[in-house]
C-alpha cells in the first residue's frame, strides 16, 4: 500500500471514528425524533382534532370531512415534515382548501387550537416553533379569503 493510500485510508477510519462517536459532522437528532416519533404525533394529532371539533369559532368547517382520514393525513404530513419516515399522500395545501373560504381569522383560530395541544403536551419552545415555522409556509395556500 503506497503513502497516499494509506493517508485516505487513516483519514476515512478517523472520519469514521469521529462520526461514531458523536464529534464534529454529526447530525442532531430530527425534529420527528425530538417530538417522539409517530405515536407521539399520532396523540397531538388526536388531542389537536378534537380541539379544533370543540373550538365554535372553526368547528363548522369540519363538519363534512372525514376526521379518521384528516387526521391520518395530518400525521403523515407532520411525520414527513419534521424529518420521520412517512411520506404523506394527501392533496396538495391549495387544491384542498380551495373551495373551503378559509380567512386570517380561521387560520389563527387553528394555529391557537395546535398551541394548546402542544403545550398540553408539554412540547419544549424550540420544538414548537420548529414544527410551526414548516407548517406556516402552508398559510398562503389554506388562507383563501382575504
Amino acid at each position: 500500500m503506497n503513502a497516499l493510500s494509506r493517508l485516505i485510508l487513516g483519514t476515512a477510519f478517523s472520519l469514521t471514528l469521529v462520526a461514531c462517536a458523536g464529534g464534529p459532522g454529526t447530525r442532531s437528532p430530527s425534529l420527528y425524533d425530538r417530538l417522539g416519533g409517530q405515536p407521539a404525533i399520532t396523540a397531538v394529532v388526536d388531542d389537536f382534532v378534537a380541539n379544533v371539533a370543540a373550538d365554535k369559532r372553526i368547528n363548522a368547517q369540519f363538519a363534512n370531512t372525514d376526521i379518521p382520514r384528516l387526521k391520518m393525513l395530518l400525521v403523515e404530513q407532520i411525520c414527513a415534515g419534521t424529518g420521520g419516515p412517512c411520506r404523506y399522500t394527501g392533496r396538495d395545501m391549495k387544491s384542498a382548501h380551495a373551495h373551503l373560504k378559509i380567512s386570517q381569522a380561521d387560520f389563527a383560530s387553528l394555529v391557537e387550537d395546535l398551541t394548546r395541544t402542544l403545550d398540553k403536551f408539554k412540547v419544549p419552545a424550540r420544538e414548537q416553533n420548529e414544527l410551526i415555522a414548516i407548517l406556516a409556509p402552508m398559510k398562503s395556500d389554506i388562507v383563501t379569503v382575504k
